[in-house]
């Protein structure tokens, strides 16, 4: 009951976001500068109130963070094996292969919220800001081939990594920021979970599924299932405390991101699998992402 009471109000905004853009009548402009907003505004406004007022204990979050490393790492390594597996063109595969690590931060947060309030929300603001840059990486890198790397400014820009670092100083030099500005991020702070999650509902695009289902469904299977089991095992053999297990577990259960879609649309890859991808891995996580959590 619990864990339904945290991911269905979750998913059903994410639906909510599917009608929305179906009957609501908002041109695609709108949807896009909605999600810009939320993404270099109300995220990082977050992300930087919850890390600048945690607690922050390296040595008892290191397990966490080697962790989601090694599943990353883990599900970079099967992103790459799959050229050798489909009949697709290169720019297929370079679209793809970020659908095997990618994740969507939006969700992560809302669900380590419901799990764990504010301390949950710090815990997978660390460890996607320390995993973001190598994601980042990662997937330009491939992708470069088919259009202008920019890699330095998507590393250095990222709004989402900036806060993160600038929270982590902020909580480690024992700062705090004037009541006034610090009771304006707490109220950006409260708009990013619901706009966010309504913006990927409007962002799924389920005409798509039918693309390079080879790559389509290798990548899901790998992210949804292949690395969620890694963090299972390897959180429950180095002995993880309960938060940084569930939130470990969490992040290797997530949906695809829809940065990456952003991404191989600005660098030349194959679009449209990416935009499969997210949909497909959205939609199929409402039935994983309570499965993985009600192991934890």
């Amino acid at each position: 009951m619990r864990l339904a009471l945290i991911i269905f109000p979750i998913f059903a905004l994410i639906l909510l976001g599917v009608g929305l853009k179906r009957h609501a009548q908002v041109a695609e402009e709108g949807w896009r500068g909605i999600e810009r907003l939320i993404y270099f505004v109300f995220f990082p406004a977050l992300l930087f109130h919850s890390l600048s007022h945690a607690r922050i204990d390296f040595e008892a979050a290191l397990p966490m963070l080697l962790t989601g490393l090694f599943v990353t790492l883990i599900g970079m390594v099967l992103g790459y094996v799959s050229q050798f597996l489909f009949d697709d063109p290169p720019r297929v595969y370079a679209a793809a292969f970020q659908g095997s690590f990618r994740f969507n931060s939006y969700v992560g947060l809302a669900v380590a919220g419901a799990l764990h309030a504010q301390p949950g929300i710090a815990a997978i603001g660390l460890l996607m800001g320390f995993l973001v840059p190598l994601a980042n990486v990662a997937s330009v890198a491939v992708l470069a081939k088919h259009g202008e790397s920019h890699w330095l400014r998507e590393i250095l820009g990222n709004p989402l990594i900036m806060a993160t670092a600038g929270g982590v100083a902020f909580a480690l030099a024992d700062w705090s920021l004037p009541a006034l500005l610090s009771e304006t991020l707490e109220l950006l702070a409260r708009a990013s979970l619901p706009l966010g999650l309504i913006v990927v509902g409007a962002g799924l695009r389920l005409d798509s599924l039918s693309h390079a289902r080879g790559h389509l469904w290798y990548g899901a299977l790998v992210k949804l299932l292949v690395l969620p089991a890694l963090a299972w095992w390897l959180g429950k053999t180095i002995g993880l405390d309960r938060m940084h297990f569930e939130i470990v577990l969490l992040f290797a259960a997530l949906p695809m991101s829809t940065v990456a879609y952003v991404l191989a649309l600005r660098m030349g890859g194959d679009a449209q699998v990416t935009a499969a991808q997210v949909a497909l891995t959205t939609l199929l996580s409402m039935l994983t992402l309570p499965f993985w959590l009600a192991l934890a």
